[in-house]
Protein backbone atom coordinates (compact mmCIF):
# COMPACT_ATOMS: atom_id res chain seq x y z
CA UNK A 1 0.00 0.00 0.00
CA UNK A 2 1.28 3.25 -0.54
CA UNK A 3 0.31 6.36 1.67
CA UNK A 4 1.02 10.13 1.35
CA UNK A 5 1.02 11.64 5.20
CA UNK A 6 0.93 15.18 5.87
CA UNK A 7 2.78 16.02 8.95
CA UNK A 8 1.34 19.81 9.86
CA UNK A 9 2.48 21.76 13.13
CA UNK A 10 2.68 25.27 14.17
CA UNK A 11 6.23 25.92 12.55
CA UNK A 12 6.72 22.80 10.22
CA UNK A 13 5.49 20.71 7.58
CA UNK A 14 6.34 17.20 7.14
CA UNK A 15 5.26 15.27 3.71
CA UNK A 16 6.16 11.60 3.47
CA UNK A 17 5.61 8.56 0.94
CA UNK A 18 5.65 5.54 2.32
CA UNK A 19 5.09 2.41 0.27
CA UNK A 20 4.38 -1.01 2.14
CA UNK A 21 5.86 0.67 5.09
CA UNK A 22 9.13 1.90 3.58
CA UNK A 23 9.60 5.18 3.34
CA UNK A 24 10.35 6.72 -0.33
CA UNK A 25 10.41 10.31 0.16
CA UNK A 26 10.54 12.65 2.48
CA UNK A 27 9.76 16.72 2.38
CA UNK A 28 10.15 19.40 4.93
CA UNK A 29 9.09 22.86 4.72
CA UNK A 30 9.20 25.57 7.43
CA UNK A 31 6.86 28.58 7.78
CA UNK A 32 9.88 30.91 7.29
CA UNK A 33 11.35 29.23 4.75
CA UNK A 34 8.52 27.83 2.56
CA UNK A 35 9.46 27.31 -0.96
CA UNK A 36 8.34 29.71 -3.88
CA UNK A 37 8.40 27.75 -6.77
CA UNK A 38 5.56 28.00 -8.92
CA UNK A 39 4.62 31.99 -7.53
CA UNK A 40 4.40 34.88 -9.76
CA UNK A 41 5.35 37.87 -8.94
CA UNK A 42 5.30 41.67 -10.88
CA UNK A 43 8.73 42.29 -10.48
CA UNK A 44 10.96 45.75 -10.77
CA UNK A 45 14.38 45.05 -12.55
CA UNK A 46 17.29 45.82 -10.37
CA UNK A 47 20.48 45.54 -12.22
CA UNK A 48 20.92 44.11 -15.99
CA UNK A 49 23.83 42.09 -17.03
CA UNK A 50 24.39 42.46 -20.46
CA UNK A 51 27.01 40.65 -21.48
CA UNK A 52 25.24 37.51 -19.40
CA UNK A 53 22.29 38.12 -21.00
CA UNK A 54 20.67 38.34 -17.38
CA UNK A 55 19.04 40.61 -14.70
CA UNK A 56 18.68 40.74 -11.55
CA UNK A 57 14.96 41.53 -10.50
CA UNK A 58 13.76 42.37 -7.32
CA UNK A 59 10.23 40.46 -6.13
CA UNK A 60 9.96 41.60 -2.75
CA UNK A 61 11.48 38.15 -0.56
CA UNK A 62 15.24 39.42 0.28
CA UNK A 63 17.43 38.21 -2.53
CA UNK A 64 16.80 39.37 -5.62
CA UNK A 65 15.63 36.38 -8.43
CA UNK A 66 18.13 35.80 -11.54
CA UNK A 67 15.95 36.47 -14.89
CA UNK A 68 17.78 35.16 -17.96
CA UNK A 69 16.59 36.95 -20.82
CA UNK A 70 18.28 35.47 -24.04
CA UNK A 71 18.11 33.22 -26.44
CA UNK A 72 19.37 30.23 -25.03
CA UNK A 73 19.95 28.66 -28.83
CA UNK A 74 21.90 31.91 -29.91
CA UNK A 75 25.64 30.30 -30.76
CA UNK A 76 26.61 33.99 -31.56
CA UNK A 77 26.38 37.66 -30.90
CA UNK A 78 24.03 37.98 -33.36
CA UNK A 79 21.59 35.51 -32.53
CA UNK A 80 21.27 36.89 -28.84
CA UNK A 81 17.96 38.62 -27.77
CA UNK A 82 18.62 42.13 -28.06
CA UNK A 83 15.38 43.00 -26.09
CA UNK A 84 16.66 43.11 -22.96
CA UNK A 85 15.23 45.18 -20.13
CA UNK A 86 15.72 47.98 -18.38
CA UNK A 87 16.50 48.88 -14.89
CA UNK A 88 12.92 49.72 -13.35
CA UNK A 89 10.66 47.67 -15.89
CA UNK A 90 8.16 45.49 -14.36
CA UNK A 91 8.55 41.91 -15.24
CA UNK A 92 5.89 39.17 -14.70
CA UNK A 93 7.95 36.02 -13.85
CA UNK A 94 7.12 32.97 -12.16
CA UNK A 95 9.84 31.03 -9.78
CA UNK A 96 11.58 28.20 -11.18
CA UNK A 97 14.19 27.00 -8.05
CA UNK A 98 14.52 28.63 -4.85
CA UNK A 99 17.06 30.26 -3.91
CA UNK A 100 19.75 28.03 -2.76
CA UNK A 101 22.92 29.91 -0.22
CA UNK A 102 24.19 33.04 -1.30
CA UNK A 103 21.97 32.80 -4.37
CA UNK A 104 18.27 34.12 -5.26
CA UNK A 105 15.76 32.48 -6.87
CA UNK A 106 15.84 31.46 -10.64
CA UNK A 107 12.98 33.28 -12.34
CA UNK A 108 11.49 32.49 -16.02
CA UNK A 109 8.46 34.28 -18.35
CA UNK A 110 7.38 30.99 -19.27
CA UNK A 111 4.67 30.21 -17.15
CA UNK A 112 3.53 26.96 -15.98
CA UNK A 113 0.61 25.86 -14.01
CA UNK A 114 0.84 21.96 -13.09
CA UNK A 115 -2.69 19.90 -12.20
CA UNK A 116 -3.26 16.68 -11.55
CA UNK A 117 -3.17 15.35 -15.14
CA UNK A 118 -1.30 17.68 -17.01
CA UNK A 119 0.73 21.18 -16.71
CA UNK A 120 -0.45 24.23 -18.65
CA UNK A 121 1.80 26.12 -20.98
CA UNK A 122 0.40 29.86 -21.93
CA UNK A 123 2.78 31.10 -23.89
CA UNK A 124 3.72 27.61 -26.40
CA UNK A 125 1.04 27.60 -29.09
CA UNK A 126 -0.23 24.25 -30.00
CA UNK A 127 2.90 22.35 -28.07
CA UNK A 128 2.06 18.83 -26.58
CA UNK A 129 4.05 16.92 -24.64
CA UNK A 130 3.09 13.50 -23.12
CA UNK A 131 5.24 11.62 -20.20
CA UNK A 132 7.37 8.68 -22.15
CA UNK A 133 6.03 6.56 -19.36
CA UNK A 134 2.79 6.46 -21.33
CA UNK A 135 3.94 3.87 -23.02
CA UNK A 136 0.51 2.14 -25.03
CA UNK A 137 0.81 4.43 -28.99
CA UNK A 138 -3.07 4.16 -29.12
CA UNK A 139 -3.78 5.72 -25.78
CA UNK A 140 -0.99 8.67 -26.40
CA UNK A 141 -3.14 8.92 -29.74
CA UNK A 142 -6.35 9.41 -27.78
CA UNK A 143 -4.80 12.15 -25.10
CA UNK A 144 -3.28 14.38 -27.92
CA UNK A 145 -6.53 14.56 -29.68
CA UNK A 146 -8.16 15.27 -26.81
CA UNK A 147 -5.88 17.83 -25.69
CA UNK A 148 -5.51 19.20 -28.92
CA UNK A 149 -9.03 20.24 -28.86
CA UNK A 150 -9.45 21.39 -25.50
CA UNK A 151 -6.25 23.72 -25.72
CA UNK A 152 -7.27 27.56 -25.34
CA UNK A 153 -5.38 29.51 -28.04
CA UNK A 154 -1.62 30.18 -27.94
CA UNK A 155 -1.68 28.12 -25.20
CA UNK A 156 0.32 24.37 -24.48
CA UNK A 157 0.67 21.50 -22.42
CA UNK A 158 2.22 18.78 -21.23
CA UNK A 159 0.30 15.35 -20.13
CA UNK A 160 1.51 13.84 -16.70
CA UNK A 161 1.58 10.13 -16.28
CA UNK A 162 -1.17 10.59 -14.27
CA UNK A 163 -3.42 11.55 -17.09
CA UNK A 164 -3.38 7.85 -18.48
CA UNK A 165 -6.93 6.73 -19.23
CA UNK A 166 -8.60 9.70 -18.06
CA UNK A 167 -11.76 11.09 -19.82
CA UNK A 168 -12.43 13.90 -22.26
CA UNK A 169 -14.21 15.56 -18.96
CA UNK A 170 -11.32 14.99 -16.63
CA UNK A 171 -8.84 17.02 -18.89
CA UNK A 172 -11.56 19.68 -19.58
CA UNK A 173 -12.58 20.56 -16.14
CA UNK A 174 -8.84 20.65 -15.31
CA UNK A 175 -7.91 23.12 -18.18
CA UNK A 176 -10.43 25.44 -17.17
CA UNK A 177 -9.29 25.64 -14.02
CA UNK A 178 -5.37 26.15 -15.15
CA UNK A 179 -6.73 28.55 -17.45
CA UNK A 180 -8.37 30.35 -15.03
CA UNK A 181 -5.45 30.83 -12.85
CA UNK A 182 -3.98 32.53 -16.03
CA UNK A 183 -6.93 34.78 -16.88
CA UNK A 184 -6.20 36.67 -13.65
CA UNK A 185 -2.98 37.20 -14.24
CA UNK A 186 -3.19 39.75 -17.50
CA UNK A 187 -3.38 42.79 -14.77
CA UNK A 188 -0.12 42.33 -13.15
CA UNK A 189 1.86 44.77 -15.34
CA UNK A 190 -0.47 47.32 -14.25
CA UNK A 191 0.36 46.62 -10.13
CA UNK A 192 3.41 48.26 -8.24
CA UNK A 193 5.97 46.45 -8.31
CA UNK A 194 7.48 44.11 -6.21
CA UNK A 195 3.63 42.08 -6.04
CA UNK A 196 2.70 38.51 -5.28
CA UNK A 197 0.15 37.64 -8.37
CA UNK A 198 -0.04 33.89 -7.79
CA UNK A 199 0.74 31.65 -4.52
CA UNK A 200 1.33 28.15 -5.64
CA UNK A 201 3.56 27.16 -2.65
CA UNK A 202 1.18 25.58 -0.12
CA UNK A 203 3.06 22.36 0.96
CA UNK A 204 -0.24 20.56 1.47
CA UNK A 205 -1.99 21.26 -2.01
CA UNK A 206 0.79 20.95 -4.13
CA UNK A 207 2.01 17.54 -2.17
CA UNK A 208 -1.48 16.66 -2.79
CA UNK A 209 -1.37 17.57 -6.58
CA UNK A 210 2.30 15.47 -7.13
CA UNK A 211 2.04 12.69 -5.63
CA UNK A 212 -2.53 12.07 -6.93
CA UNK A 213 -2.48 8.88 -8.92
CA UNK A 214 -4.07 5.54 -9.29
CA UNK A 215 -1.06 4.03 -7.43
CA UNK A 216 -1.81 5.95 -4.49
CA UNK A 217 -4.17 4.89 -2.23
CA UNK A 218 -4.20 6.56 0.74
CA UNK A 219 -3.56 10.40 2.30
CA UNK A 220 -3.68 11.02 6.16
CA UNK A 221 -2.88 14.87 7.33
CA UNK A 222 -3.43 15.06 10.74
CA UNK A 223 -4.66 18.87 10.85
CA UNK A 224 -8.27 19.13 10.31
CA UNK A 225 -8.18 23.01 8.19
CA UNK A 226 -6.05 20.90 5.96
CA UNK A 227 -8.21 17.85 5.42
CA UNK A 228 -11.60 19.99 5.31
CA UNK A 229 -9.56 21.74 2.37
CA UNK A 230 -8.39 18.60 0.63
CA UNK A 231 -11.85 17.38 0.94
CA UNK A 232 -13.49 20.03 -0.69
CA UNK A 233 -11.50 19.75 -4.01
CA UNK A 234 -13.47 16.55 -4.65
CA UNK A 235 -10.25 14.30 -5.41
CA UNK A 236 -10.84 12.22 -2.49
CA UNK A 237 -12.97 9.25 -1.33
CA UNK A 238 -14.81 8.20 -4.96
CA UNK A 239 -14.80 5.57 -6.86
CA UNK A 240 -11.11 5.19 -8.23
CA UNK A 241 -10.18 7.68 -6.11
CA UNK A 242 -7.73 7.63 -3.04
CA UNK A 243 -8.92 7.40 0.25
CA UNK A 244 -8.39 10.43 2.25
CA UNK A 245 -8.32 10.36 6.69
CA UNK A 246 -8.23 12.68 9.08
CA UNK A 247 -5.52 11.38 11.58
CA UNK A 248 -7.46 11.74 15.03
CA UNK A 249 -4.85 8.95 17.05
CA UNK A 250 -3.14 10.87 20.03
CA UNK A 251 0.07 8.88 18.95
CA UNK A 252 1.89 11.32 16.62
CA UNK A 253 1.63 10.47 12.89
CA UNK A 254 4.90 9.67 11.69
CA UNK A 255 5.22 7.04 15.19
CA UNK A 256 2.13 5.77 14.66
CA UNK A 257 2.86 4.29 11.01
CA UNK A 258 6.22 3.86 11.96
CA UNK A 259 8.52 6.41 10.09
CA UNK A 260 9.91 8.80 12.77
CA UNK A 261 12.91 6.29 12.88
CA UNK A 262 12.92 6.06 9.06
CA UNK A 263 13.32 9.74 8.88
CA UNK A 264 15.74 10.39 11.63
CA UNK A 265 18.36 7.95 9.51
CA UNK A 266 17.35 9.93 6.44
CA UNK A 267 20.55 12.02 7.16
CA UNK A 268 23.36 9.09 8.25
CA UNK A 269 26.50 9.28 6.43
CA UNK A 270 27.24 5.75 6.07
CA UNK A 271 23.96 3.60 4.52
CA UNK A 272 24.59 -0.10 4.98
CA UNK A 273 23.57 -2.89 2.15
CA UNK A 274 22.25 -6.16 2.96
CA UNK A 275 25.47 -7.73 2.05
CA UNK A 276 27.58 -6.01 4.47
CA UNK A 277 28.78 -3.39 2.33
CA UNK A 278 28.04 0.56 2.77
CA UNK A 279 27.58 3.55 1.08
CA UNK A 280 29.56 6.95 2.38
CA UNK A 281 27.16 10.14 1.23
CA UNK A 282 28.57 13.26 0.94
CA UNK A 283 27.14 16.28 -0.40
CA UNK A 284 29.12 19.18 -1.99
CA UNK A 285 28.34 22.81 -3.29
CA UNK A 286 29.83 21.17 -6.70
CA UNK A 287 27.97 17.85 -7.18
CA UNK A 288 27.16 14.75 -4.90
CA UNK A 289 29.47 12.16 -3.94
CA UNK A 290 28.24 8.19 -3.20
CA UNK A 291 31.01 6.28 -2.24
CA UNK A 292 30.44 2.03 -2.43
CA UNK A 293 32.81 -0.09 0.34
CA UNK A 294 32.51 -3.40 0.31
CA UNK A 295 32.44 -3.22 4.58
CA UNK A 296 31.86 -6.74 6.02
CA UNK A 297 31.64 -8.56 2.36
CA UNK A 298 35.44 -8.32 1.88
CA UNK A 299 36.77 -11.63 1.98
CA UNK A 300 33.14 -13.64 1.51
CA UNK A 301 34.02 -16.05 -1.46
CA UNK A 302 35.24 -15.39 -4.52
CA UNK A 303 36.27 -11.49 -4.62
CA UNK A 304 34.69 -10.65 -8.29
CA UNK A 305 31.04 -12.37 -7.39
CA UNK A 306 31.31 -10.61 -4.23
CA UNK A 307 32.01 -7.05 -5.99
CA UNK A 308 29.58 -7.26 -8.42
CA UNK A 309 26.62 -8.02 -5.74
CA UNK A 310 27.94 -5.46 -3.56
CA UNK A 311 27.53 -3.45 -6.74
CA UNK A 312 24.27 -4.28 -8.15
CA UNK A 313 23.02 -3.73 -4.23
CA UNK A 314 24.41 -0.18 -4.25
CA UNK A 315 22.94 0.41 -7.69
CA UNK A 316 19.53 -0.14 -6.19
CA UNK A 317 20.20 1.61 -2.55
CA UNK A 318 22.24 4.47 -4.68
CA UNK A 319 18.65 5.55 -6.41
CA UNK A 320 16.65 4.99 -3.03
CA UNK A 321 18.44 7.29 -1.31
CA UNK A 322 18.79 10.15 -4.21
CA UNK A 323 15.03 9.61 -3.97
CA UNK A 324 14.91 10.35 -0.13
CA UNK A 325 17.29 12.39 0.33
CA UNK A 326 16.06 15.00 -2.85
CA UNK A 327 19.98 14.62 -4.17
CA UNK A 328 20.01 16.56 -7.49
CA UNK A 329 22.34 18.21 -9.65
CA UNK A 330 25.25 16.13 -10.66
CA UNK A 331 25.80 13.27 -8.76
CA UNK A 332 28.89 10.63 -8.74
CA UNK A 333 28.97 6.88 -7.64
CA UNK A 334 32.44 5.96 -7.16
CA UNK A 335 31.55 1.78 -7.43
CA UNK A 336 33.96 -0.91 -6.47
CA UNK A 337 36.51 -1.49 -9.54
CA UNK A 338 35.03 -4.38 -12.20
CA UNK A 339 37.61 -5.74 -14.16
CA UNK A 340 34.66 -7.30 -16.14
CA UNK A 341 32.99 -5.26 -18.79
CA UNK A 342 30.02 -6.92 -18.57
CA UNK A 343 29.63 -6.40 -15.03
CA UNK A 344 29.67 -2.96 -15.57
CA UNK A 345 27.25 -2.67 -18.15
CA UNK A 346 24.98 -4.96 -15.67
CA UNK A 347 25.69 -2.97 -12.50
CA UNK A 348 24.32 0.08 -15.01
CA UNK A 349 21.17 -1.41 -16.05
CA UNK A 350 20.62 -2.09 -12.36
CA UNK A 351 20.72 1.48 -12.02
CA UNK A 352 18.75 2.52 -14.85
CA UNK A 353 15.45 0.06 -13.74
CA UNK A 354 16.21 1.58 -10.00
CA UNK A 355 15.88 5.32 -11.04
CA UNK A 356 13.15 4.70 -13.29
CA UNK A 357 10.51 4.50 -10.13
CA UNK A 358 11.84 8.30 -9.23
CA UNK A 359 9.13 10.98 -9.96
CA UNK A 360 11.95 13.69 -10.58
CA UNK A 361 14.12 13.37 -13.96
CA UNK A 362 16.81 11.05 -13.34
CA UNK A 363 19.73 10.38 -16.11
CA UNK A 364 22.07 7.74 -16.28
CA UNK A 365 24.89 9.14 -17.95
CA UNK A 366 27.55 6.11 -17.85
CA UNK A 367 30.91 5.25 -16.57
CA UNK A 368 33.73 7.38 -16.96
CA UNK A 369 37.47 6.04 -17.96
CA UNK A 370 38.17 6.26 -14.16
CA UNK A 371 35.21 3.92 -13.74
CA UNK A 372 33.06 6.64 -11.60
CA UNK A 373 28.93 6.44 -12.95
CA UNK A 374 27.43 9.85 -13.41
CA UNK A 375 24.29 10.46 -13.37
CA UNK A 376 22.20 13.78 -13.11
CA UNK A 377 19.11 14.52 -11.34
CA UNK A 378 16.59 17.57 -11.89
CA UNK A 379 16.69 20.12 -9.00
CA UNK A 380 13.23 20.77 -7.38
CA UNK A 381 14.33 21.99 -4.16
CA UNK A 382 16.88 21.79 -1.71
CA UNK A 383 17.90 18.65 -0.56
CA UNK A 384 16.93 17.02 2.95
CA UNK A 385 19.98 17.81 4.41
CA UNK A 386 19.77 21.75 3.46
CA UNK A 387 16.43 21.76 4.59
CA UNK A 388 16.59 19.34 7.60
CA UNK A 389 20.33 21.26 9.22
CA UNK A 390 22.04 24.49 9.35
CA UNK A 391 25.68 25.19 9.38
CA UNK A 392 27.58 24.85 12.19
CA UNK A 393 28.59 27.88 13.51
CA UNK A 394 32.39 26.71 14.50
CA UNK A 395 33.50 25.25 11.16
CA UNK A 396 30.70 27.44 9.14
CA UNK A 397 29.01 24.06 7.50
CA UNK A 398 33.10 22.35 6.45
CA UNK A 399 32.54 19.60 8.46
CA UNK A 400 35.96 19.81 10.02
CA UNK A 401 37.70 22.16 12.65
CA UNK A 402 41.94 23.20 12.46
CA UNK A 403 43.79 20.75 14.49
CA UNK A 404 44.82 21.65 18.13
CA UNK A 405 48.40 21.37 16.85
CA UNK A 406 47.51 24.25 13.76
CA UNK A 407 45.48 26.95 15.94
CA UNK A 408 48.24 26.89 19.05
CA UNK A 409 50.98 27.63 16.76
CA UNK A 410 48.36 30.58 15.48
CA UNK A 411 48.10 31.76 18.69
CA UNK A 412 51.54 31.37 19.69
CA UNK A 413 52.51 33.76 16.46
CA UNK A 414 50.05 36.08 17.74
CA UNK A 415 50.96 36.67 20.86
CA UNK A 416 54.42 36.73 19.97
CA UNK A 417 53.42 39.85 17.26
CA UNK A 418 51.55 41.37 20.20
CA UNK A 419 54.99 41.90 22.17
CA UNK A 420 56.93 42.30 19.78
CA UNK A 421 55.18 44.71 17.27
CA UNK A 422 52.93 47.04 19.59
CA UNK A 423 53.04 49.07 22.70
CA UNK A 424 50.95 46.46 24.81
CA UNK A 425 52.52 44.41 27.77
CA UNK A 426 50.06 42.60 28.97
CA UNK A 427 48.01 39.82 27.79
CA UNK A 428 44.95 37.47 28.80
CA UNK A 429 44.18 34.45 27.03
CA UNK A 430 40.99 32.84 26.99
CA UNK A 431 39.76 29.21 25.86
CA UNK A 432 38.94 26.14 26.92
CA UNK A 433 41.25 24.73 29.55
CA UNK A 434 42.51 22.19 27.23
CA UNK A 435 43.24 24.60 24.71
CA UNK A 436 44.83 26.85 27.33
CA UNK A 437 47.28 24.02 28.44
CA UNK A 438 48.95 23.66 25.22
CA UNK A 439 49.18 27.04 24.36
CA UNK A 440 51.16 27.56 27.57
CA UNK A 441 53.53 24.93 27.00
CA UNK A 442 54.22 21.45 29.34
CA UNK A 443 53.91 23.15 32.85
CA UNK A 444 53.54 26.76 31.53
CA UNK A 445 57.18 26.46 30.25
CA UNK A 446 56.13 28.19 26.47
CA UNK A 447 54.49 31.33 28.32
CA UNK A 448 56.70 31.65 30.84
CA UNK A 449 59.42 31.72 27.54
CA UNK A 450 57.93 34.55 25.80
CA UNK A 451 57.21 36.34 29.16
CA UNK A 452 61.23 36.36 29.96
CA UNK A 453 62.17 37.26 26.23
CA UNK A 454 60.01 39.72 26.12
CA UNK A 455 59.34 41.45 29.82
CA UNK A 456 55.36 41.14 29.25
CA UNK A 457 53.01 39.17 31.24
CA UNK A 458 50.64 36.16 29.87
CA UNK A 459 47.39 35.34 31.75
CA UNK A 460 45.21 32.07 30.93
CA UNK A 461 41.51 32.59 31.44
CA UNK A 462 39.60 29.24 30.71
CA UNK A 463 35.99 29.55 29.49
CA UNK A 464 33.33 27.56 27.99
CA UNK A 465 34.22 28.60 24.31
CA UNK A 466 33.74 25.92 21.06
CA UNK A 467 37.05 23.90 20.20
CA UNK A 468 39.72 26.03 18.26
CA UNK A 469 38.25 29.32 19.35
CA UNK A 470 39.75 32.05 22.02
CA UNK A 471 39.85 35.68 22.71
CA UNK A 472 43.01 37.83 23.44
CA UNK A 473 42.62 41.17 25.11
CA UNK A 474 45.43 43.40 25.19
CA UNK A 475 46.19 45.89 27.90
CA UNK A 476 49.19 48.09 28.42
Amino acid sequence: MKRVLMDISADLTRIALAEDGELKELYYESKREESLVGNIYAGRVANVMPNLQAAFVDIGVGKNGYYYYGNARAVSDEGKNIAKPKVGDTLLLQVEKDAVGSKGAVLTEKFSFPGKFLVLLPKEDGEIGISRKITDSGERSRIRAIVAELLPEGCGAIVRTNGAGKSREDFEKELQALTAKWEKLRHGMYLKPPALLLQENHPVKRAARDFYSADVDEYVVNEEGAYEELLQTGDFNGENQPVLKLHGDKLPLFEAYYLESQSEKALDEHVWLKSGGFLVIEETEACVVIDVNTGKAAGKGDLQKTILKTNLEAAEEAAKQMRLRNLSGIIIIDFIDMADPEAQKEVTRRLEAAVKKDRIKTVVVGMTELGLMQVTRKKTRPSLKRQMTTKCRACEGTGRLPSIEWTVTKMRREAESVFAHTIYHKLTVKADPRLLAAFGGQDGAWAKALEEKSGGTILLEGAEMGFGQYEMKKEK
